[in-house]
């Protein structure tokens, strides 16, 4: 077995961070092993996702074409992304042919004007039409949801036939309903159930393919509760138009709880029912069952909005690559951070006509662009804290190494090979800062030590 072995130590240094006193750490011995012939997943090329509220294409003007701002940050995130449109507020919208007569019911729609925006948004063919020309814009493609939970089985074949007519190519795939595991006490009866659920789905489901032979599907979008998952794959392979397995997966939350906050989020936190580990093995074993991959639809930091202070920090960048690539290397295919708005966790914030922004989060996805397509390699570390993190990976003969270092000190890796004379270093002030985030490459001295800085994510080229 081919091994290159990584060793180092934190360096003992106090840092201030966080507006915490850091104490001083003695130095650990960190070490490394990377088995190059035990290859793992690899990350496909549509990986990086946002996901917005459906509500929010009831202004045709926020995704189009002749919004060149938002399109050119879609971009440069990547230009083979996944946008998915569906969330809460896709239960209480509907379709209209001359929805385009409408006036705009607001400029934007996020989860920070969720409960605040009347609900009841109209989408239109005009509305289809720009974004379309968007997708064609940015090079991304779409996963769009239906109204299952207040909607009508004639308003979903409608929508859903204009969508696959105007959208064409850029479609993906429909989901049907958003969150059905939350309808209970809410759309329908407490005692709604997994099988009643499918039951609904395969209605609809019959009705959208009698009129669009050729569409596709995924599911079950659902918000923790995996039977409902579980009751979906087993069914998926009767339907060979069910092509991916969704699901959302919170960090943390609600946003107004005392225990979200970045050392719950950077440390975990076990007591939030939110998606635990536990619940992710079960899903991803349920889809491997059936062939199906899994994609985490809609998710971030902290639901409920996000937290300022936590969602809109440097934290949430760090934790944001860990997350990316911790999900990547168990085998999930790509993962759509929610936003929209002004909501803290969203990674791009504003409207057309003030101009959009980009929170740290951004930042942290972006970071993820150059490793797309490359395999992950087997990696055994030994002695690092709590907060460090490694990815070792392969693209095209080149390898990789990601280092991310959540904790209050420097990390110092010896190494036993060379690495390339630059790295991609992204850090800040302090983990609690809101900015700004820096991105830059770094030079490498060409000798078998590397440095982490604190607070920092680094990708070496080796």
């Amino acid at each position: 077995m081919m091994r290159r072995q990584f060793l180092g130590g934190l360096a003992a240094a106090a840092v201030a961070c966080s507006g915490r006193r850091s104490v001083a750490q003695e130095s650990v011995a960190v070490s490394l092993d990377i088995h190059e012939r035990e290859a793992g997943y690899e990350i496909p090329g549509d990986f990086i996702g946002l996901s917005y509220e459906t509500a929010q294409v009831a202004n045709p003007d926020f995704f189009s074409p002749a919004d060149k701002q938002l399109a050119d940050l879609f971009r440069e995130l990547t230009s083979t992304g996944v946008l998915r449109l569906g969330g809460g507020s896709s239960e209480f919208t509907a379709y209209d042919p001359v929805g385009d007569q409408l006036p705009r019911p607001f400029e934007v729609f996020g989860p920070d004007t969720s409960r605040t925006v009347k609900h009841g948004t109209v989408n239109s063919p005009l509305a289809l039409k720009n974004l379309r020309g968007f997708l064609d814009a940015t090079g991304w493609k779409l996963i769009w949801g239906l109204n299952l939970g207040q909607g009508t089985l004639e308003n979903a074949v409608r929508e859903a036939a204009a969508v696959d007519e105007i959208v064409g190519s850029r479609l993906i795939a429909f989901q049907i309903g958003n969150e059905p595991d939350s309808f209970r006490n809410r759309y329908r009866p407490a005692n709604y159930a997994p099988e009643d659920f499918m039951k609904e789905w395969n209605s609809f489901h019959a009705a959208i393919l009698a009129k669009i032979p050729q569409a596709k599907f995924a599911g079950p979008d659902i918000s923790n509760k995996v039977p409902y998952f579980t009751a979906f794959a087993s069914e998926a392979p009767q339907h060979k138009d069910v092509i991916l397995l969704t699901a959302h997966s919170y960090a943390m939350g609600p946003a107004g709880s005392p225990t979200s906050t970045i050392d719950s989020l950077l440390d975990g936190n076990p007591k939030l029912e939110t998606q635990p580990d536990d619940k992710l093995d079960v899903i991803l074993a349920a889809a491997r069952n059936v062939g199906l991959s899994y994609r985490m639809s809609e998710g971030n930091s902290c639901w409920d909005g996000g937290k300022a202070g936590v969602s809109d920090t440097l934290a949430s960048a760090l934790w944001c690559i860990d997350y990316m690539l911790n999900l990547a290397q168990r085998g999930v295919s790509g993962v759509n951070f929610h936003g929209g708005g002004n909501g803290f966790y969203t990674p791009i914030a504003g409207a057309p006509s003030t101009g959009f922004m980009k929170r740290p989060e951004y930042f942290g996805i972006q970071f993820m662009r150059p490793l797309l397509g490359s395999r992950f390699l087997q990696t055994t570390p030994t002695g690092a804290g709590t907060r460090v993190s490694a990815y070792a990976l392969r693209s095209a003969n080149r390898d990789r190494l990601v280092i991310i270092n959540k904790e209050d000190s420097p990390i110092v890796i010896k190494t036993s090979v060379t690495p390339k004379t630059s790295a991609m270093l992204l850090t800040g002030a302090a983990l609690d800062s809101k900015g700004p985030i820096v991105v830059k490459e770094i030079p490498v001295a060409r000798e078998n030590t590397l440095m982490v800085p604190t607070h920092s994510a680094v990708s070496y080229r080796l």
